[in-house]
């Protein structure tokens, strides 16, 4: 998507310092003119290279590397030593790159997080800074902060409690805002709450990087919680604060209390309900239903699924449901089977979804007798959509939609192939991580992501666009359908629900658009509403070209 280039700040900043600046840096990419300026003669070999020419120079390397998690430290340097080189890679090369910054390689880089540790992007808070938060804040070299995405590292994908070696979720989230959406690279910071874990073998891992002690909790955890939030709100004023990657025990509350105080999210449970209920307005063009007939059965309880059934529910009511006709399309079944009223260990945020019906443990079971039309495994159980399920679930639908949506991909409940070829290729797929194409009776399907990637980040620049100061559900179901709409009917020809990632910039900037309308109709926004708004969206975006 063409974009109108920033220009550059001019730097006072001289010779190697320019070099040690991954905001500065061009490398051999710097002209002679530039290097005299910058007092780069001789820091640097003679040859003067185009951009393009760099990007091929890495791409050769990266490639000829025989491993993800290589290819991701090899790009977390580049990251550390180029931005703007690093931004063009992933924005002229997502399908490749994506997957190797994020899902499903980010699963892994932090569980061998403290091995490759080589420096750090971002601040790092500890229960230790209790009472001096704000001068770890300070620390931050700059003010114009736009957008937090925040850890405790509790629930990290679908590996849980990986603790302070869980920033490489924040680090990620903030490149694909970057990359996706253009939010300029120095208004991010990455933020770990290190409260300590109780992963047992990270606190008896040598090269651990975080607290050696359990994870705090209670009246002391909510009270850093607190001091973070009141003090990041005064270092960073009007930045947007996401939360991510927290426990379910933490997570619900913790959105529930800071949401109408302070503008933030939640992308677990906000941003996953998005991407998902965008995948079925889009599976509804192909199998012909409308929203408010669908059944959903989530597999999993927790943030996710409870997220995908509050946007889902809402939408249905848009379309002339009661909020309890709504709610009764939805049902969850966890690790202790389906969840209705009769159970009595059920957390808050389940009830709403806890139906009079009888106790079911088997999954399959559940699908036969409900007889609903979408299945949405979010419970990193992997394999739970078996042969038998994908087969209940063909037998009940001409078109069923099956979201697979748990990552990395060790983790989900079934492979692009394994859907389509246990229903005939008549599901309508998702994944949470990336499949192949699967090639099935003569024809092509082409399974896309269902990545949170296409909602975040839209969100994130339509926030900044209109200066809005919460963030509202009515956000979501406007990026929900705006996403849906960037589907053509060429992708739905061939299997695909979502649009395809060379086009992100363009869907992120239509997202983007969206949610600051509602911030603006709303009266949550701080700016003046431009007279186009969606050029002005796009006139935010940072480029990466020099």
């Amino acid at each position: 998507m063409p974009v109108r280039p920033k220009r550059k700040k001019p730097t006072s900043r001289k010779g190697i310092d320019v070099l040690h600046d991954p905001l500065l840096n061009r490398g051999l990419g710097f002209s002679l003119k530039e290097r005299s300026k910058l007092g780069l003669r001789g820091l640097l070999p003679p040859r003067v290279q185009t951009q393009t020419e760099q990007l091929n120079r890495r791409l050769a390397y990266l490639r000829s590397l025989s491993s993800d998690l290589e290819k991701y430290i090899d790009l977390n340097a580049l990251h550390d030593r180029n931005e703007a080189l690093f931004f063009r890679m992933i924005i002229d090369h997502p399908d490749e790159i994506m997957p190797l910054i994020y899902t499903p390689t980010v699963g892994l880089a932090c569980q061998k997080f403290g091995s490759i540790f080589q420096r750090p992007r971002g601040l790092f808070i500890s229960s230790s800074d209790k009472g001096r938060i704000a001068g770890a804040l300070r620390n931050w070299p700059r003010r114009d902060v736009g957008i937090i995405v925040v850890t405790d590292g509790e629930r990290i994908l679908g590996l849980g409690d990986l603790g302070a070696n869980g920033m490489g979720i924040p680090v990620g989230k903030l490149a694909l805002y970057t990359a996706c959406a253009g939010i300029t690279p120095e208004r991010c910071l990455p933020v770990m709450l290190d409260v300590g874990t109780d992963n047992e073998d990270l606190l008896n891992d040598p090269f651990y990087i975080g607290l050696r002690q359990k994870r705090l909790r209670g009246k002391a955890y909510d009270v850093l919680i607190e001091e973070f939030f009141r003090e990041a709100q005064k270092v960073f004023p009007g930045a947007l604060i996401q939360f991510e990657d927290f426990g379910n025990t933490n997570a619900f509350r913790l959105l529930r209390h800071y949401r109408d105080r302070i503008c933030t999210f939640n992308d677990d449970i906000q941003g996953t309900a998005a991407v998902a209920l965008a995948g079925i307005y889009s599976a509804l063009r192909i199998t012909g239903g409308k929203l408010p007939t669908q059944r959903i059965l989530c597999l999993g309880a927790g943030e996710a699924a409870t997220g995908i059934c509050d946007l889902v529910a809402s939408a249905m009511m848009e379309e002339g449901l009661t909020e309890a006709e709504a709610q009764h399309c939805c049902w969850l079944f966890d690790s202790h089977g389906l969840v209705v009223s009769s159970r009595r260990d059920l957390a808050e945020h389940k009830l709403p979804y806890a139906h009079d019906y009888e106790e079911m443990t088997d999954f399959n079971a559940a699908i036969r007798s409900l007889k609903p039309t979408a299945i949405i495994g979010v419970a990193a159980a992997r394999g739970r959509f078996s042969r038998q399920v994908l087969k209940t679930m063909a037998s009940l639908n001409e078109h069923p939609i099956v979201f697979a949506l748990s990552n990395p991909t060790s983790v989900a409940e079934c492979s692009a192939e394994q859907a389509y070829r246990h229903t005939a290729g008549r599901a309508v797929f998702a994944g949470g991580s990336p499949f192949n194409p699967v090639s099935i009776d003569g024809r092509s399907l082409v399974p896309r992501q269902g990545n949170n990637a296409y909602i975040f980040p839209g969100v994130g620049l339509g926030i900044l666009a209109s200066g809005a100061k919460r963030v509202t559900d009515e956000m979501f179901l406007a990026a929900a359908r705006a996403l849906s709409l960037q589907v053509k009917q060429e992708d739905l020809d061939q299997g695909s629900i979502y649009p395809p990632l060379s086009n992100i910039r363009e869907v992120s900037a239509h997202i983007a658009t969206a949610v600051a309308e509602v911030a603006f109709a709303s009266r949550l926004a701080s700016k003046r509403k431009p007279r186009n708004l969606l050029a002005h969206v796009k006139s935010q975006m940072y480029d990466p070209h020099y």
